[in-house]
């Protein structure tokens, strides 16, 4: 009998968790949707999303795109296909590298800050005294997040996209002596508008549940500095988890066969 009661406790307490953060969900669409909007949060934190996650997704994506050419032209040389370099850089970059490895390092460095932030805000009871102050915390602080996260992060993939290429064409031409006319003519011709916009869905998602659940997290965390990196914790692990589970459902949509 304790077995099923402690089996009870957790499927409850599963059950309350997720109606919880599906209520934050429902909120946060509603709220980001409507009017009124804080357009100058917006633009901080477009600024802070985008404009600050930029290096560390440009290197993330140059690396793995050097890394996928010198991979790949080890396998395919021993198959005499060093030709296809080109086309398996084109498309590990644009449909798999470039939002998954940009989703992580932005789920790290945006999804702890919001979580730290809006955790603090919590723990000091900021965010009951915007409440008091007749302002709803939702339009100011979350909606924003979320629409910056929801635009920014196609713009960081697609930045990415370009970046990781290029990286797969400086290994390619100055260290494996690829001719450098025929790689960028390859890279042209297998170039295909789906693989743009499959990477660029899974960035508008990614970046959804990277702000939200940041959001989420700080927003009911408690019990003071612990509970607030508790909150820093679960929110970069839930978002880096949920990245790679859609990463696959998105894939099976678009490549269905």
């Amino acid at each position: 009998m304790e077995f099923l009661t402690l089996l009870g406790k957790v499927f409850l307490d599963f059950l309350r968790a997720t109606g919880r953060v599906a209520l934050f969900t429902l909120k946060t669409i509603y709220y980001s949707l409507t009017p009124p909007f804080y357009w100058k949060s917006f633009l901080v934190q477009l600024v802070e999303v985008g404009f600050y996650s930029l290096p560390v997704v440009a290197l993330t994506t140059l690396f793995s795109g050097m890394v996928i050419a010198l991979q790949t032209y080890t396998g395919f040389a021993q198959l005499s296909a060093e030709g296809a370099v080109a086309l398996v850089v084109l498309i590990s970059i644009t449909r798999e590298l470039a939002p998954v490895m940009a989703g992580l390092m932005v789920a790290g460095r945006i999804g702890a800050s919001m979580a730290a932030e809006l955790g603090t805000m919590k723990v000091t009871e900021q965010i009951d005294a915007l409440t008091t102050l007749s302002t709803n915390p939702f339009r100011y602080l979350v909606a924003p997040r979320v629409l910056a996260g929801i635009v920014m992060l196609p713009v960081l993939v697609l930045i990415g996209d370009v970046i990781g290429i290029c990286g797969g064409y400086v290994i390619g031409v100055y260290k494996l002596d690829f001719n450098p006319t025929t790689y960028l003519s390859n890279t042209w011709n297998y170039l295909e508008a789906l693989d743009i916009i499959t990477g660029l869905v899974k960035a508008a998602v990614f970046g959804f549940i990277i702000t939200l659940l940041g959001c989420y997290q700080g927003y009911h965390s408690k019990g003071g500095a612990q509970g607030v990196g508790a909150a820093t914790t679960n929110a970069v692990v839930s978002s880096s988890i949920l990245i790679l589970i859609f990463n696959y459902i998105i894939t099976e949509i678009f490549f269905k066969s």
